[in-house]
């Protein structure tokens, strides 16, 4: 984890470590089954593509979540009090200051990405910036810049290439094992790289959300304790969350494709318990509730 001023959360650094050890693993385990089907010739062609996916992702992770969601960088020039915000939640947090984003959608929220500290992105839509005051923005950029310092968006970034590399190299299998024989013996060795692929995407799936739901409440937690203002945030996940509710729902689509990233998911559709890649709003309140009542408690 990096350092910086928010508090340490040894539950997300187990979180993730545990994350990418099953992830890779598996991926591991997809490529050698692979391999075995399609001849050990081939190898350094599976070897090839499986770490060019994950490079990819790695690399551009900060480009495909801002063309997702149409955003732009913008200079302090053009966004003063945005930059002037985030100078100062940076020095707060004793931490480099991230590249800062706008997205013109009227649906409110905000998103942080990037494969490192230094090229990370902090980002935020045009609704965001209308609907909320300065001390309910600050609060969620405290959230944004925790999941920078913690560096959990480059954890989510990397490990979700496990399920795009899935597919693809079950496709090379598919090809291969018909490329070796034209008759129905290739079908098994075509059926076994399915379920394989199969059973790597549906894990990754599982264990992408469940990190993903608990590193939202961290960076609830650390940024509630980096501004001492866990009322603010509380008022604006209320805020975001009422609006996007009005949003129709072609709108909200437009940031779906970023969804897992944003503050509060884009599209909601009344999904909960495993499928869902944000805890649910009540217990995101409770949780500052808790914060805000331990910090009015009286020292000494």
């Amino acid at each position: 984890m990096a350092t910086s001023r928010f508090i340490k959360d040894t539950g997300l650094t187990a979180r993730m470590t545990l994350t990418m050890f099953l992830l890779g693993a598996l991926f591991v385990g997809l490529v050698v089954v692979v391999i075995g089907f399609v001849g050990r010739s081939a190898a350094p062609v599976v070897a090839i593509i499986a770490i060019g996916i994950a490079f990819w992702q790695w690399w551009s992770s900060d480009k495909v979540a801002m063309r997702a969601m149409r955003a732009r960088e913008v200079t302090p020039e053009e966004a003063p009090e945005l930059h002037g915000m985030i100078d100062r939640l940076c020095a707060l947090a004793d931490m480099p200051k991230p590249r800062v984003g706008i997205a013109d959608m009227s649906l409110p929220n905000a998103f942080a990405t990037g494969r490192s500290p230094d090229r990370a992105v902090v980002c935020v839509t045009t609704g965001i910036l209308q609907t909320l005051d300065a001390e309910e923005l600050e609060a969620v950029l405290a959230h944004e810049l925790s999941h920078v310092a913690h560096r959990d968006v480059l954890v989510m970034t990397v490990a979700s290439s496990a399920g795009i590399a899935a597919g693809l190299l079950m496709r090379f299998a598919q090809f291969g094992g018909m490329g070796r024989s034209r008759n129905n013996s290739a079908l098994p060795a075509v059926l076994v790289a399915l379920v394989a692929s199969l059973v790597v995407y549906a894990v990754s799936f599982l264990l992408l959300r469940l990190l993903s739901r608990y590193r939202e409440l961290s960076a609830d937690r650390a940024g509630a304790y980096l501004t001492l203002k866990p009322a603010a945030l509380a008022s604006a996940l209320q805020k975001i969350s009422g609006e996007a509710a009005a949003i129709p729902q072609r709108d909200l689509r437009s940031a779906s494709a970023a969804s897992a990233l944003c503050i509060v998911p884009a599209l909601s559709g009344g999904v909960s318990g495993l499928m869902a890649t944000h805890p649910p709003l009540q217990q995101r309140l409770e949780q500052l509730a808790r914060i805000q009542a331990e910090l009015s408690r009286p020292t000494g």
